[in-house]
Formats: structure tokens, sequence, C-alpha cells
């Protein structure tokens, strides 16, 4: 077994993936792009339609001012070049969840084009190159289960048909799943900090596609590429690619060719499947939205927008490693949402100790988090109060053990550091003579031990130090007990 796997990942190595994504994000607006009725999900179906999202005979389109701002904003975040007149296109297809058997899209002239998103590589930052980025319409969505009828037909509900979406086309610039993972992290990030989209990729807010093919590794022609869809997760991302990835190499090791086509990832089964053949720009027959004028961007209109983007990832990463002196690691990790990034800085300003703040926030406060499954919003410790934990270790009023105990009855009760601590004289001990009292009934006790200790083998110290901070309950002052230990032991 072992010998076939190795030899599979030799196969594998011969060959260099090359990935780009589609990821279509819909717009965080109150209502669709083309009229007046709520873009919200989880409603009743079909109670969000009007005579325009039905594509009934007569109704006229009238774009929204609000999907536009946040189409400009994805933009700006992705450091696009807009274009100040672009053009929307029907682009015509037959399904039946498409009401007007077209879909408003963009496509000679879209929204904004060449442009990058940056993903961690090798302690740093590379830039992920973004095609265009164009404002469409979404379809509705077929429902084929959960009814009475479900074995016999199938449902559609359009009230997600007309909710605005931008779509996002990466160049083929990725090299296996990782980066795919990692570009669409970075890009989810983005479009969060510039509140653009709740990219809820269980709702569909967030979508993608992953366009796939392999190459000989040292070649430059790109190999022939199928288009995967139905990928609901980062997670099924990264594993429809690799499924992808070693599908193709062993068409291609075997003497086969590549079809360009459109395959179905299921999950269940960790597979993929042929779907359709590919489709190509012609087939869907584009042409000018004849009732719709161009889109035309005031430079005023633009530069609005860009002055109410924020601080964007990228460059918080980059200034929390500068200002706070933080690993590139714990900066990539504390600015992947706004809202960890917006508490971190608090709580290292309001403590003084940055990095200190750095480990309690990834280490007690997002694994807190994840284990209540609640978002940071309902988090029941203010940054102020965990930096006044920080500035409690720091003094030397408690130790970094009782702290995490601090901590835990702070996340149960929401009450202050401070009152807890006097609460339940958790205070630390730093008298010498008491923890010497300790450290002697410690050392007393473990004749073997000490022997142990002073024939060489340093480690030993550790074991001591624990046995007297459970004598004293984890109050004695780690560094006095540490200084008095080495006095006793004679080391």
């Amino acid at each position: 077994m072992a010998t076939a796997t190795r030899k599979n990942e030799e196969v594998l190595a011969k060959y260099e993936p090359v990935i780009g994504l589609e990821v279509h994000c819909q717009l965080l607006t109150a209502t669709k792009i083309f009229c007046s009725c709520r873009n919200r999900f989880g409603d009743a179906p079909n109670t969000n339609v009007c005579p325009v999202c039905l594509g009934l005979p007569g109704a006229l389109p009238v774009l929204s001012r609000r999907a536009v701002t946040l189409a400009i904003k994805a933009a700006l975040a992705t450091r696009c070049t807009l274009h100040e007149t672009s053009v929307f296109a029907r682009k015509n297809y037959f399904y039946p969840d498409l009401p007007k058997g077209y879909q408003i899209s963009q496509y000679e002239r879209p929204l904004a084009t060449e442009g990058y998103v940056e993903i961690p590589s090798g302690g740093a930052l590379r830039r992920v190159r973004v095609q265009r980025i164009h404002m469409e319409e979404d379809a509705g969505k077929l429902l084929h289960e959960g009814f009475p009828w479900s074995g016999e037909k199938s449902g559609v509900d359009f009230n997600r048909s007309g909710v605005p979406l931008i779509e996002i086309v990466s160049y083929p610039d990725l090299r296996g799943s990782e980066e795919a993972h990692d570009y669409l992290s970075a890009l989810k990030s983005v479009l969060l900090y510039a509140e653009v989209s709740d990219c809820n990729m269980e709702e569909g807010s967030l979508r993608c596609d992953a366009n796939v093919s392999v190459r000989p590794r040292g070649a430059e022609a790109f190999g022939t590429r199928t288009e995967i869809k139905n990928l609901n997760s980062f997670r099924n991302v990264a594993r429809a690619v690799d499924y992808e990835v070693a599908r193709q190499v062993a068409v291609l090791e075997a003497g086969g060719r590549i079809v360009q086509e459109t395959r179905l990832w299921d999950a269940d089964r960790g597979e993929t499947a042929s779907m359709r053949s590919k489709e190509e720009a012609h087939d869907y027959r584009y042409f000018p939205e004849p009732d719709l004028p161009p889109l035309v961007l005031s430079r005023e209109w633009i530069e609005e927008v860009r002055a109410s983007l924020p601080e964007l990832p990228a460059e918080r990463r980059r200034r929390f490693v500068e200002e706070y002196g933080i690993p590139e690691y714990d900066a990539g990790v504390l600015t992947l949402g706004r809202d960890v990034a917006d508490y971190f800085e608090t709580a290292a300003r309001t403590s003084g100790s940055a990095k200190a703040a750095s480990n309690w926030v990834m280490t007690e406060v997002l694994r807190k988090l994840k284990e209540d499954d609640r978002p940071l919003a309902s988090c029941p410790v203010s940054p102020e109060r965990l930096a006044e934990t920080i500035r409690m270790i720091e003094a030397g009023t408690i130790s970094g053990r009782i702290a995490k105990d601090v901590f835990e009855r702070m996340w149960a009760t929401g009450d202050a550091p401070d009152a807890i601590v006097e609460r339940e004289g958790l205070v630390q001990v730093s008298d010498e003579a008491a923890i010497q009292a300790a450290v002697d009934a410690v050392v007393a006790a473990n004749p073997q031990q000490v022997e142990t200790y002073r024939k060489g083998k340093a480690t030993t110290l550790g074991w001591f130090v624990g046995q007297v901070m459970r004598r004293t309950g984890g109050k004695a002052n780690p560094q006095v007990v540490n200084s008095l230990l080495k006095k006793s032991l004679g080391g």
C-alpha cells in the first residue's frame, strides 16, 4: 500500500495543476437588482416576486443604485480598474428556473477588470489576479425534495430570481487546492470587510465554480480544462480540485485525453461526474440588453464609494506586523475577520501588550467561540475586560494559570476579572516565605526526584514547579517558585 501511494504521488508530481475560480457573490441589498421585491433568504417560496423578476411580458427592469454601489465597492476592494461605462447583455439559455429564457448579465463590457487579491505564500503575500467583475441577476431555485409530490416532480422558487450578484473571475493563477482555499478565504475576507455581502455559503450568498486543468511541469501551454460546479464550501472546493487533478492525471497517464466539459461535484461520493459539454460564449448568443441603457459611473460616485472603504485585510495585516510587532501568522489569523481584528486591536491598545492580546484572542477567545458556536458579536468577554486580565498578569496580581480560570469564569458569568479574583481569593502569592515553605515540603517529600535533578536531569525542575503550584492552589508566583526551587535543589 505504501509503495502504491508513493508511486501515485510521484505520478502527480510530474504534473502542475492550473486553477481559476469563478465566484458568484450575492450583494447585501434590501431589494432585487431590477425591481423592488425583497432580497431575503428563507421566506416562503414565491412570495418575493413581481412581474419584473417573473419575466412577465411588458415588465421593464430598473437598475438598483444600491447594487451598483456595492459592486463598485467590491471592484475597488479587489484593486480592479473600474470602467466608467459598462453594458448589460442578455445571456440566452433555457432552464426551468430562468423565467425570461435569458439572464441579464454583462459580457463584452463588464463593470471592472484587471485587479488582484493577495494570499499568503511563504511568509509573504502573493497576488492572484482578478480578470473581471461583472454584475448580473440570479436565477430562481429548483426544489427537488421536501414536498408531498417531490417523488414525481420538482418545484421552482422564484424568490431568488433577480437577486443582485457580481461574478468575480480570477485568472488561472492558482496551483493547487490549498491555494484555491487561500484565495477564497482572502476574497471572502475582503468582501466582508467592505460590507459587500454576508458571504454565507449555506444560504447561497457565495458560490464558486472551479476551472481545473493540468499540464506537465515546466510546460507553458495550458491543458484542456473542466469546470466543476456545486461547490458549496471551501472544504469541498479543495476536495473537488484534488479529485479532479488526480482524475485528469490518471486519464493522461493512461494515454487518454481530457474532454472540455462541465462536471458536477458529489460531496457524498467525493468525486466529480460529467454534467454536460462545456459551453462557450457563442452558445449563449449574448447581445446587449435593449431594455437597459449603458451603465455610466461618474468620477464623483466612484470617489464617494472609495472614501467609504475601510482598511482592508492585507493592509491591516501589514500594519499589525509593523505597529504591534506580532508575527505574520498571528496577523493573518487576526485579520481574516473585521470583527476579530477590531477586537484584537482594542485589547492590544487597552492592555499595552499586543503579543499577549494576540495569544489570548487566538487561543482562548476563538476557541470558546467555536465551542459555543456563537458569533464574536455575542462574546461575553469584552476586549476591554480581556485587556484588564492581561494587565493583571503583567502586574503580577494573578498568574497565567489563574488567568485562564478567571477567563472561564468571565465567559460563564460576564463578571469583571478583578471582581472574580477578589471574590474567589485568586490573588497571586509572591511572598517568598510562604512559597519557601511549600518548596521545602515538596523537596522533603521527593528525595528520589531531588537526586535525579542533581545528577543533571534539569527537566525535572518543571515537575517540581508543578508540585509547588499544586500545593499552593496555583497561586504562587511561577518566577519566585523557579528561583527558590533552584536554590533549594542546589541548581
